[in-house]
């Protein structure tokens, strides 16, 4: 064999190195991204389910708020909302909406977990709130105090305002 047959085997050797190595990366970025696939819809569901409790407490503990679940592309989780029809001095009627909703968002390309919520009280938006982690350092204690607080904090907007 000449050193030029030598050197092209191990150039080829070290092609066929490098091609495994790559093809091996990949796998394990496919592997690390089908686990923040699985987290981010572990934690969307305990989430989520937390959300309908408490949610589903605030419709019983003040009456006329109708509960919904929520499905959409914004995210899952649950909503209440009431309409309050009433008199007004000058047009005879007045008509006003109230709604709280939070959701757990869809799983995007930079790999968090994110918690929204929207209140409105007799038609003005009172809170939009916002709060994420990454999947790879989610604290669920930390989201499930952060959906009690937005709840109550609604409750008492909304009672102060009625």
């Amino acid at each position: 064999m000449t050193d030029f047959e030598k050197r092209l085997e191990k150039a080829i050797q070290r092609g066929q190195r490098a091609s495994h190595a790559r093809a091996q990366a990949e796998a394990e970025q496919a592997l690390s991204e089908q686990e923040l696939r699985r987290l981010h819809s572990q934690y969307r569901l305990e989430l989520t389910e937390h959300i309908e409790e408490v949610v589903k407490k605030l419709t019983d503990a003040m009456p006329g708020f109708r509960y919904g679940a929520m499905v959409s592309e914004r995210g899952w989780g649950a909503a209440v909302s009431r309409d309050d029809f009433g008199r007004a001095p000058r047009s005879g009627r007045s008509n006003s909406f109230s709604r709280l909703e939070l959701a757990v968002r869809p799983l995007s390309e930079l790999y968090v977990l994110e918690l929204v919520a929207k209140g409105t009280v007799k038609n003005r938006e009172v809170f939009n709130r916002s709060h994420y982690q990454q999947l790879a350092d989610v604290d669920l204690a930390a989201f499930r105090k952060l959906i009690d607080a937005w709840v109550l904090e609604y409750a008492e907007i909304y009672t102060a305002k009625s």
